[in-house]
């Protein structure tokens, strides 16, 4: 039956809930940085699954490790632990602040998880009027009901009811009005030390460490939501080691798989403690295909070869963006770091990400968006300097037909 079945992306309107509205491509293979559909079209994927493929497609680290782990065991529960869990575990707390990990299946989770274990920490600690939750607006933290309303975007958190209650957001880089807000009522502060989904906005110095001066005042935890910006994708294994600031909670996920489903909440010893024993929980946290898989990329890409290469790669689609702008003039400016970069549309093209991410489809180039002003690429951390010069001429097509239509 599977065999004769038409698969176009028609059936997705027939069988698919309608939350996503999908290119008409559907890609079947990849490899490396590109990636072919169902007609044998290739596309060079500087989209990488919005900052998850941070190896590219069909790493051969990757598929050794998945097609090893397949053939051993995949699935335990939290009742019995195993080899991966607790190696990819000692590896990340090894590589970071954090003494001690819990797993989950995506960042959503993960941060969910951190949200959950600073209300504990905070009653077990200080009692229950110690509840407030600072964030920012236009941040992102996932989906579910507590990540999306601690999320400083009301698109995504508006019609489903009340909300969990005692969270404030105010405006990112606003360092005044953060001092203005947080007390000794604070329980903790959530905060992307780049704020990816809001518009690729890097922190200042001042507030970052502001941030963190403040939160130790205030007996306040300060949670990093590392779900885009670690692994590498900025340049560093994790953002905060180039910021000079150490959270007290971080949650990471996207590249930590590589494309396969995995999220962890990293943190010390003794904030972990109020997690006892049934507080929390996840029947696929930790499972040892997803760990197994993980172990794999960190071994990978927490090393000096692919952090460095983050660095020249971002030159050089930095160069890239300059280039195209000079003949086109069609950004107002470049944000973000490493390789999770976002060109920002000026005046006359204000509107129009979308636009220019199907137009680069168009011309076998995979994009993205960060909102409806800026273009975002996240490749692939170990891109091929040939794939980038490719991609680049692919986007300045798709920036011509643009600007000539």
């Amino acid at each position: 039956m599977s065999e004769q079945m038409q698969v176009t992306r028609e059936l997705f309107d027939e069988v698919m809930v309608p939350n996503y509205a999908p290119s008409s491509i559907i890609p079947v293979r990849g490899k490396g940085s590109r990636v072919w559909d169902q007609n044998d079209n290739e596309l060079i994927d500087f989209a990488g699954g919005i900052a998850v493929n941070c190896l590219g497609h069909c790493h051969p680290a990757l598929v050794n490790a998945v097609t090893e782990q397949a053939n051993k065991i995949w699935h335990l529960s939290n009742v019995m632990t195993n080899e991966p869990a607790l190696r990819l575990a000692k590896k990340l707390v090894d590589a970071t602040f954090a003494d001690q990990v819990y797993f989950a299946n995506s960042g959503a989770e993960a941060n969910e998880a951190a949200l959950k274990l600073a209300r504990r920490w905070a009653l077990d600690n200080y009692g229950s009027d110690k509840d407030q939750i600072i964030a920012f607006k236009q941040g992102f933290h996932g989906r579910t009901f507590f990540t999306v309303t601690v999320g400083g975007q009301e698109a995504y958190s508006a019609g489903f009811g009340p909300r969990p209650g005692a969270i404030d957001h105010v405006d990112y880089n606003d360092l005044a009005a953060f001092k203005a807000l947080i007390s000794d009522k604070t329980c903790a502060v959530m905060i992307e030390p780049l704020q990816g989904e809001g518009g690729l906005v890097s922190p200042t110095d001042e507030f970052i460490k502001g941030v963190r001066e403040l939160c130790t005042a205030h007996n306040a935890l300060l949670i990093f939501d590392e779900v885009q910006t670690g692994f590498g994708r900025l340049g560093s294994l994790y953002a905060y080691m180039d910021l000079g600031v150490t959270p007290d909670i971080m949650t990471s996920a996207k590249a930590l798989g590589g494309g396969f489903p995995i999220g962890a909440m990293l943190t010390t010893k003794d904030i972990a403690k109020s997690l006892k024993v049934g507080t929390h929980g996840s029947t696929y946290g930790g499972n040892p295909l997803a760990c197994a898989v993980g172990e794999a990329v960190i071994d990978v890409v927490n090393t000096p070869e692919v952090l460095n290469g983050v660095k020249e790669k971002e030159a050089q689609i930095r160069a890239g963006f300059a280039a195209i702008n000079a003949k086109y003039n069609v950004f107002s400016e470049v944000r973000g770091k490493g390789l999770l970069l976002g060109a920002v549309l000026n005046e006359q093209y204000k509107g129009r990400a979308r636009d220019f991410m199907v137009a680069s489809a168009a011309n076998g180039l995979m994009a993205l968006v960060a909102g409806p002003n800026i273009v975002r690429f996240a490749p692939s951390l170990v891109i091929p300097s040939e794939d980038i010069v490719e991609g680049l001429a692919r986007f300045e097509k798709a920036v011509a037909r643009i600007v000539n239509a």
